[in-house]
């Protein structure tokens, strides 16, 4: 009967342990989700690419966040990028030192360091990355993520700004494996 008080105090602090940790990540998210990038950095990236227009670079900033997003609800596991217009962003921000270092401890309470675009093929981390980012994308836009009818930004956007050697997704694969590709 002594245990009891114990077992009630074990089982609150608990408790408190889960909603504080839901409340972290909540306000994190809320932080990515607001960040002002660094003034220049959209500029870098639409001189890479010069076709970009200022809308199209608010676009690619809106992917990485999700991206960042997906990082962050994943567990901050291993994430692999499918964007390259995003991915050249995320190249861009990396060389803003102190913004990216500071805005990773915010946003992720670590640092997050850089893994190549990719896209699924041999590679076991890779292909959990990809898949781990699609849940949490398609999570972030009400999409169904294993029966999905659009792509969320993330996987979208490359096709979408005609980026050179960009990436380009189906919603449904269905028919491409039907064919052998």
């Amino acid at each position: 009967m002594a245990a009891a008080p114990w077992v009630a105090l074990g089982l609150l602090a608990l408790v408190l342990l889960v909603v504080g940790a839901q409340l972290r990540q909540a306000r994190r998210a809320d932080f990515i989700r607001s960040y002002a990038f660094p003034k220049g950095l959209l500029d870098s990236l639409r001189a890479q690419h010069p076709a970009l227009s200022a809308k199209d670079g608010e676009l690619a900033a809106r992917a990485l966040r999700q991206f960042f997003l997906a990082y962050l609800k994943g567990g901050r596991r291993y994430v692999s990028m499918p964007s390259q217009v995003a991915d050249d962003l995320w190249h861009a921000f990396i060389v803003y030192t102190r913004h990216y270092e500071l805005f990773c401890r915010r946003a992720f309470g670590r640092f997050l360091h850089h893994t190549p675009a990719v896209v699924l093929g041999g590679s076991r981390q890779g292909n959990e990355g990809l898949r781990r980012v699609w849940w949490h994308c398609c999570r972030e836009e009400n999409i169904d993520p294993a029966h999905a009818t659009r792509l969320p930004l993330l996987f979208a956007i490359d096709a979408k700004l005609g980026i050179a050697n960009g990436f380009h997704y189906l919603p449904d694969c269905t028919r491409l494996r039907a064919v052998g590709g």
